[in-house]
Parts: C-alpha cells; sequence; structure tokens
C-alpha cells in the first residue's frame, strides 16, 4: 500500500510538471513566430543585412524590435508592426541615440532603484524609446520611458 502511495504521488508530481512545462512552451510560441517573420521581413527588405537580436515591445501600438547591421556595416534597430507592413517599418541608427547603459544611468541618477526588471528599445508616439522596468525600494513596480535621441524623460508610471 504504501508503495502505491508514493508510485502515485510521484507520478502525479512528474504528470504536474511535465503540463507545467508543455503551457510555458507553448505560450511562447507566438511571440516566436512573429519575432522570425519581423527578422526575415527586415532582410528581405534589406534594412538589414544581419540580424543579432530581437523582441516584442508592447506600447501604444506593438512592434517587434529587431537588432542588426545594414550593409555598411552600422548598427540599426527596425521597429516592425505587427501587422508587418513593410510601409511602416520605423529605423533607427543605434550611434545616433543613447545607449542602453546611459539610459540606465540616466535613471539612476534621477530615482532609487532596487531592481532593473528589463530595458526595451521601442517605438512610440514621439519616437524611438528606451522602456526601463524596475522595482523601487518599496518594492513598487515602475516604468520610465526615455527619450532615444536625446535622453530625456518622456512618461513615467510610478509605484504600481
Amino acid at each position: 500500500m504504501k508503495n502505491w502511495i508514493i508510485f502515485i504521488s510521484v507520478f502525479i508530481v512528474s504528470l504536474a510538471l511535465v503540463i507545467s512545462v508543455l503551457v510555458i512552451w507553448k505560450s511562447d510560441a507566438p511571440f516566436d513566430e512573429i519575432e522570425k517573420k519581423a527578422e526575415e521581413l527586415a532582410l528581405t527588405t534589406k534594412i538589414l543585412d544581419v540580424v543579432s537580436d530581437s523582441y516584442v515591445y508592447n506600447g501604444n501600438k506593438p512592434y517587434v524590435t529587431v537588432f542588426g547591421e545594414d550593409a555598411d556595416g552600422n548598427e540599426k534597430a527596425v521597429f516592425v508592426p505587427i501587422s508587418l507592413e513593410e510601409k511602416k517599418i520605423q529605423e533607427v541608427f543605434l550611434k545616433d541615440g543613447v545607449t542602453k547603459e546611459q539610459a540606465l544611468s540616466v535613471l539612476n541618477n534621477e530615482v532609487k532603484v532596487n531592481e532593473i526588471l528589463h530595458t526595451k528599445l521601442g517605438y512610440e508616439e514621439v519616437g524611438p524609446v528606451w522602456e526601463i522596468t524596475y522595482t523601487n525600494s518599496d518594492d513598487k513596480l515602475n516604468y520610465v520611458y526615455i527619450i532615444f535621441e536625446d535622453g530625456q524623460w518622456w512618461k513615467r508610471i510610478l509605484n504600481l
């Protein structure tokens, strides 16, 4: 009887673990698919020659931010809308704006940060912005947006 209880317990825990892994894996599939399509679009339109990274940015309108190099070797960020409309693609040379590290230093000079959760380059109505998500000393969630071109604050969403 004791062996059956151990077997059933191990079986249920194993089954729960397998189901959890499958759900997490399947839930990430749509993001992987749209990132791949956006990367292909950036390459086929010759905006980029080489793709180094990409991620989904959800602002007022969702974009896939694709990083890479153009034919001349210049590093670029390309903002591909989720609709994959070629005429709505935006692009920016990374040398023409604030780096991720500079955006983080602007934040650290202004507020007390407990932990940086993520930093993403995205596209909003003002143009390219760095979205920095962090927790403060009270463990409250905060979002700040720093304009890519000049490093100025654009928007803050504090103490969530």
